[in-house]
């Protein structure tokens, strides 16, 4: 059973931090590459579909950690399970208090001119550099459950 928990885990941050590290270093710098607010309603239907699924696999993600933690608790890589659902939390929190009401407010969005804030940039580049430090804290934590099963 713990084997198990430990791949499924292992496999379920892997592929969110894929998929959020793509966003932050590929999907998202194409978008705004885009002349003008072209980039937008790629940006805008991205936070409508991501927006809808990343919480349950934040959470999700957590919830495997934080299971592994306890049914591992007498292994040699508990300490690190640990401190990796610990980082998972922060992300959560992050996401929460920082980036979600920037997406929300996003996904309402729409491509004309009456459609955005004047400020529209600034609330993307805020969002981005959010976005980098909460990537590179699920980086930390994907990395110490792997190291936790070696």
């Amino acid at each position: 059973m713990l084997n198990a928990l430990e791949v499924l885990t292992t496999v379920a941050v892997g592929v969110m931090v894929g998929v959020e590290f793509s966003v932050a270093f590929f999907v998202n710098p194409i978008l705004s590459g885009l002349p003008g607010d072209n980039g937008l309603r790629g940006r805008t239907h991205g936070a409508r579909l991501l927006g809808a699924v990343m919480p349950f696999w934040y959470v999700g993600s957590l919830v495997l950690a934080a299971a592994w933690a306890v049914v591992g608790r007498h292994d040699h890589g508990t300490g690190l399970v640990v401190t990796a659902a610990a980082l998972l939390i922060v992300s959560v929190v992050m996401s929460i208090l920082l980036l979600v009401p920037i997406n929300n407010r996003v996904k309402t969005w729409t491509a004309t001119a009456d459609g955005l804030p004047a400020d529209w940039r600034q609330q993307m580049n805020r969002w981005d550099r959010f976005h980098y430090v909460r990537v590179a804290v699920i980086i930390a934590a994907f990395t110490l459950l792997v190291t936790a099963l070696a």
